[in-house]
């Protein structure tokens, strides 16, 4: 693991208390390192899930899931149809917004 890699892992650690997200950051690199931890911890490449398998899995660090699970669809670590139907670990191309103003309510 590099110095870069450490650091990450400390500042996405910071904001977790008894495993538990104490508050989405609000700084859009804070938050872009939150969103890819939590890509990487809960979700598998290549496995289909069910928006109630997304909120069930990002409801075990936080209770406002819908807006994690936004952010992540518009970051590109989650990828869904139109339709909402299912979700799928994408590849984190998106940009992520500075707040929930930023945020498209059918996410």
């Amino acid at each position: 693991m590099s110095d870069t890699d450490t650091l990450a892992a400390r500042q996405v650690a910071a904001l977790f208390s008894h495993g538990r997200l104490t508050a989405i950051p609000r700084k859009p690199a804070r938050r872009a390192q939150l969103l890819e931890h939590l890509a990487r911890t809960l979700f598998e490449h290549g496995r289909v899930y069910t928006e109630r398998e997304v909120n069930d899995a990002l409801r075990t660090v936080h209770e406002d899931c819908s807006a994690l699970r936004r952010y992540m669809v518009i970051a590109g670590l989650l990828e869904r149809p139109r339709d909402g139907s299912s979700y799928r670990r994408g590849s984190g191309s998106g940009d992520v917004p500075a707040g929930p103003a930023a945020v498209p309510t059918g996410a």
